[in-house]
């Protein structure tokens, strides 16, 4: 009976551990990108599953299955709201990747590009320090912001990239902005025909952080 018994026992074991080894990927296997962004990230004027962020979420479920995306964006977002809302965004998806897009509002309001850097700043030193890898996307204001401005403003995004080595977009909105049929009426917000190209920009430089 004692030999019956410990038999069964390991015969036990041994389903056990074949059940446990087809179950599928834990939660912990998951990884997460988030998407912190305005109105050029949260499809404004356009059906949501037409934003390039939406396009993203549904090539990362066929390439990369492992990935979800968080998209935070909000329309009218500005540099103060999103680092306002970060630290609450790390802590509750814990992701690896942080794509920040924003800044944009901020210049067309026409505030201090030192202003706008030093709150982008503090939100890529939270994300590091979250554990997540960075992603700058930045953006271009239209010409009649003056040259002086509109170059500062660009400058706010490439010093970024290079003193903190971030995976960096120049522009979000580059083969887009410039085709007028690609523009909604208001000539700053992309078409839903606009989307997949600005995928095709994003993915370009955040391939190799999915690897």
């Amino acid at each position: 009976m004692e030999r019956k018994s410990q038999a069964s026992y390991l015969a036990w074991v041994l389903l056990l551990l074949l059940s446990l080894t087809s179950l599928p990927a834990s939660s912990a296997d998951s990884k997460t990108l988030l998407v912190l962004g305005d109105s050029l990230s949260a499809a404004y004027g356009i059906p949501q599953q037409s934003g390039w962020v939406k396009l993203l979420e549904e090539r990362l479920e066929e390439d990369y299955p492992a990935w979800e995306v968080v998209n935070a964006s909000i329309s009218g977002e500005t540099t103060t709201g999103g680092l306002t809302r970060l630290p609450t965004l790390l802590r509750q998806h814990q992701p690896q990747i942080v794509l920040l897009e924003l800044g944009g509002n901020d210049g067309l309001r026409g505030l201090p590009p030192q202003r706008i850097k030093s709150n982008l700043q503090q939100m890529i030193r939270l994300s590091q320090e979250a554990g997540a890898e960075v992603y700058l996307a930045g953006i271009l204001l239209p010409p009649n912001y003056g040259q002086v401005y509109l170059d500062a403003f660009k400058q706010v995004y490439s010093d970024l990239a290079a003193s903190q080595e971030l995976t960096f977009l120049p522009f979000l909105l580059e083969g887009v902005a410039e085709q007028p049929q690609l523009m909604q009426e208001d000539q700053i917000h992309p078409t839903a025909a606009a989307q997949p190209l600005i995928l095709e920009s994003v993915w370009v430089e955040l391939q190799p952080l999915l690897n």
